[in-house]
């Protein structure tokens, strides 16, 4: 089979614009959640946000595109764009059809439909943009990407909320096997309007608190919930023959991946299944052909609701044991499936620099909850690791990244 292996990473999250303005945030810890600033969140139990900073979309798109497309596509054409860059890959000598797009998506370009409908709303005769259809739509971002460097080959979205993040990369996978040679990978999310904000109260998984500090504490005994956050990566996953030919820098390799369902609907105190979690796990060590023993850290879905972080550290134990585990969405924010990606692109610069970075946001942990937390940056040899994340309602996606190895 063919071999599918990362050479670009695109990074636009509260750490920073950039993989290296990413890393750097990640090493030096500190937090990047604040008061929303996007709207007035006063009205809202919900102040606090993950934001990133200093943003520009003229710096990826023209006008003309920008006033056509939601925020998220926003963060997800600077995504592309970083990771295409950082890749050295030249798309004008690739024939359009062996290249392609599967990004995740949550909620599509809510933010734009917002704002439309409260245009049609406003006054007897208002009307919306003739770009509310596709703005909103939760495929937008593939579409347009897609358009944008004429990428024609199998284009793909998967929605399974955060774990959607994960899949892209078991379909872009799929789609280098099946002979594509280049396919932009990851997701993007945008969740800071009124109306998004609106919806994922209803889920009672957010948390309220006003003190950054300590409003997400993932397996802690204070952990009270998580704070939402804008953005996310995306990476260039490509052929190996095809990497190697161009003389492409390689970050690492995609060598397994599964997808899992609780079987259940996710309710307070349901915290999901130990089973199912784990399942996925050890699928994906299988299919990656590797041992528990060959993982060198793991980075979990760190959702920061008790109950769910009690079943995760259950199903984390249950296979690797006394691993190594880091997470750095206390710090950042949880973006969703743009969450779950960034952790891609952390754990292959972790492979690439041999640092396990530091778990942030880790107060005392709670009971049920113990881990091999990484407390400090800590310079080790990384091999291999696994990320893993969790959808809303039952979705489980474990993903084995490795070392490039000839």
């Amino acid at each position: 089979m063919n071999r599918a292996v990362i050479t670009g990473i695109g990074v636009v999250a509260p750490s920073g614009v950039g993989a290296d303005a990413h890393w750097k945030s990640v090493l030096d810890g500190t937090s990047k959640l604040g008061r929303i600033t996007r709207f007035d969140p006063s009205s809202y139990p919900v102040a606090l946000a993950g934001e990133v900073p200093e943003f520009d979309v003229a710096d990826y798109v023209t006008a003309r595109l920008k006033v056509a497309t939601d925020r998220w596509t926003w963060h997800g054409f600077a995504a592309s764009q970083e990771a295409l860059d950082d890749s050295g890959i030249d798309l004008s000598t690739l024939d359009p059809y062996g290249a392609a797009v599967a990004l995740a998506s949550s909620s599509g370009g809510n933010e734009f439909g917002q704002g439309e409908l409260q245009a049609l709303w406003a006054e007897p005769d208002g009307k919306v943009s003739v770009y509310q259809s596709i703005a909103w739509f939760y495929a937008a971002s593939v579409g347009q990407i897609s358009i944008l460097h004429q990428l024609k080959g199998q284009c793909s979205v998967l929605v399974a909320e955060a774990a959607g993040g994960l899949d892209s990369f078991a379909q872009a996978t799929r789609t280098i096997r099946r002979g594509t040679k280049v396919v932009l990978a990851g997701g993007t999310e945008a969740p800071l309007s009124p109306y998004a904000l609106t919806c994922q109260l209803s889920t009672g998984r957010l948390s309220v608190s006003d003190d950054p500090a300590t409003a997400y504490q993932p397996f802690s005994v204070g952990a009270r919930g998580y704070v939402a956050a804008e953005g996310g990566a995306v990476l260039l996953v490509e052929d190996l023959d095809h990497a190697r030919a161009r003389g492409a820098d390689i970050y690492g390799e995609v060598l397994g991946w599964a997808a899992t369902h609780d079987g259940r609907a996710t309710r307070p105190g349901n915290g999901g299944s130990v089973e199912q979690y784990s399942r996925a796990m050890r699928v994906a060590l299988a299919r990656a052909d590797r041992s528990a023993s060959d993982v060198d850290v793991v980075f979990p879905d760190a959702v920061g609701v008790p109950a769910a972080d009690a079943v995760e550290a259950e199903a984390i134990r249950s296979v690797f044991g006394d691993v190594p585990v880091t997470t750095q969405k206390a710090q950042i924010g949880r973006m969703y499936q743009g969450g779950a990606a960034l952790d891609v692109a952390t754990a292959l610069q972790a492979i690439r620099y041999d640092t396990l970075p530091a778990t942030h946001g880790l107060g005392d942990v709670a009971p049920g909850c113990e881990l091999n937390f990484v407390r400090e940056a800590t310079p080790s040899h990384v091999d291999v690791a696994v990320v893993n994340a969790r959808g809303y309602d039952g979705y489980n996606t474990s993903l084995v990244v490795g070392r490039y190895e000839e």
